[in-house]
């Protein structure tokens, strides 16, 4: 199984920076989507000239914000939408997809902002996708993936010490809220794989930080400790455009 993970930064955006082909060249069997920006109505609208997939779209009340959605080659068993807890239901951030061996959860997680006014509402809402993750995981091994909006360590953004404790994606509650995920049995495939590789999966638009890879690590492929070793490959495809963002790849055996 060939899974991807984008954070498209709107769809519609996308699929005028030449998304279909992105999606052909990438040869995958399910690709996850975060920041679709649209209502989900306006996902299928988009993607009408994409064939082959099954569509679901989870869009948030607030229109052109957020948004997630999972195209996949083969038609899940169930479709989860959203969390229990309904002070996270509005924003449209998670789909969960129940395969023969496993779940698929798709997360955009809530970034804390420049001035940092929603890192309690993160810290909590890290707290209960954990306990989420962990309810699905009673069933069947859990393969997890999107923008999670956090660096996880130094070697994971370009400006590691200017950033720490300053900026939303690398405050010390935002790596715990990581590290209490990879202390519950989640592992990060990347860096399973890759234990020293620098790459990274965002770049800011300013100041050319892409062209000059001042960038963070901040999408990820995370999968149940019980199937670490079906894992073959996992990659960041930094030659991808047409986002802020760039996909992040995983081929395990499922």
């Amino acid at each position: 199984m060939r899974l991807v993970s984008w954070n498209v930064n709107g769809i519609r955006a996308a699929m005028k920076k030449d998304f279909a082909q992105a999606l052909h060249d990438m040869n995958t069997d399910v690709i996850c989507l975060q920041e679709t920006k649209a209502q989900d109505d306006q996902v299928m609208t988009a993607l009408e000239g994409i064939e082959g997939f099954h569509v679901y779209a989870n869009s948030a009340d607030k229109k052109g914000y957020s948004g997630t959605a999972i195209l996949t080659r083969t038609e899940p068993l169930s479709i989860h939408y959203d969390m229990d807890q309904a002070e996270h239901n509005l924003e449209g951030r998670v789909i969960a997809l129940e395969f023969d061996t496993y779940f698929l959860v798709t997360v955009y997680t809530p970034n804390s902002g420049s001035e940092l006014k929603r890192l309690d509402y993160r810290e909590q809402w890290d707290a209960d996708f954990l306990t989420h993750l962990k309810q699905l995981e009673q069933q069947k091994p859990v393969v997890v993936c999107g923008d999670l909006n956090v660096a996880h360590r130094d070697i994971d953004l370009a400006r590691a010490k200017p950033n720490y404790n300053k900026s939303a994606g690398y405050m010390q509650r935002e790596i715990d809220g990581l590290d209490n995920l990879v202390a519950a049995g989640f592992i990060d495939t990347f860096r399973y794989q890759h234990p020293d590789e620098a790459k990274y999966s965002w770049w800011s638009y300013r100041a050319g930080a892409r062209g000059n890879n001042v960038g963070w690590r901040i999408d990820y492929f995370m999968v149940s400790d019980s199937i670490k070793d079906r894992i073959e490959d996992a990659d960041i495809l930094t030659e991808v455009m047409g986002s802020d963002h760039c996909p992040v790849q995983l081929d395990i055996k499922l």
